[in-house]
């Protein structure tokens, strides 16, 4: 578990999502080969977003495939309900959407309290106000830069204001959450997140894609 890195840290995370399913453990080996510091895993029920991923099971394969820090993104209607099932699975991280139905002050509960990290994603049309009540409870937001269901999204620059704004409430109420962005993310945008305040880039296409996938990771890395 990569506890020891901060907010100051850079973290990139390829997303699964992008990688070849025939071959799962090889692909999270090859991402840590590559220079990964996390392994993003968007996990869709096809209700909360107008896609299916995977569930648990997937999760525990990464898991068995690597020490790498699994980055669980719950992008389902119910996290409450089959939090557990990705507990047991293995994730480090757990993040809940706050649009989804559940209590999320119960649900960021039980994922602390099993051990976990916490995170809270909002999607680009959700406001900052929503999250702000939990802010001081967990250790990851996530500003999506696309709408959540589907890969290879261009990047949508009318979110770098909310992460700016997620980063200037984190310095003047001396928190220290990660602030992730997902969605459409490469070098170049990467760049623009860094400058607003992210710190966790998290890419699919661009880096399970890539021709040559350090160099693509170490692009983002330094942009």
């Amino acid at each position: 578990m990569n506890a020891r890195q901060t907010y100051h840290d850079r973290v990139i995370a390829p997303s699964l999502l992008a990688a070849d399913f025939a071959d799962i453990g090889g692909e999270v080996r090859r991402a840590v080969g590559a220079g990964a510091d996390w392994m993003h895993l968007d996990v869709m029920d096809g209700h909360f977003v107008d896609n299916i991923s995977f569930g648990p099971e997937v999760v525990a394969t990464a898991n068995r495939a690597s020490g790498i820090f699994l980055d669980t993104h719950l992008m389902i209607s119910r996290p409450d309900h089959y939090l557990q099932r990705f507990i047991d699975a293995g994730a480090d991280l757990i993040t809940v959407h706050v649009e989804a139905e559940h209590d999320v002050a119960e649900t960021l509960r039980r994922i602390r309290e099993a051990g976990l990290q916490a995170g809270l994603a909002l999607n680009p049309a959700t406001p900052l106000d929503a999250v702000r009540p939990f802010l001081g409870r967990i250790d990851l937001l996530l500003c999506m830069t696309v709408v959540p269901g589907f890969g290879g999204q261009a990047f949508m620059p009318e979110v770098l204001e909310k992460i700016a704004a997620a980063a200037r409430v984190r310095e003047n109420d001396k928190l220290s959450y990660h602030i992730e962005v997902d969605g459409g993310i490469d070098a170049a945008s990467a760049a623009r997140c860094y400058q607003a305040g992210a710190n966790v880039m998290v890419a699919g296409s661009s880096t399970f894609r890539a021709p040559d996938m350090a160099e693509a990771i170490a692009a983002i890395r330094r942009a």
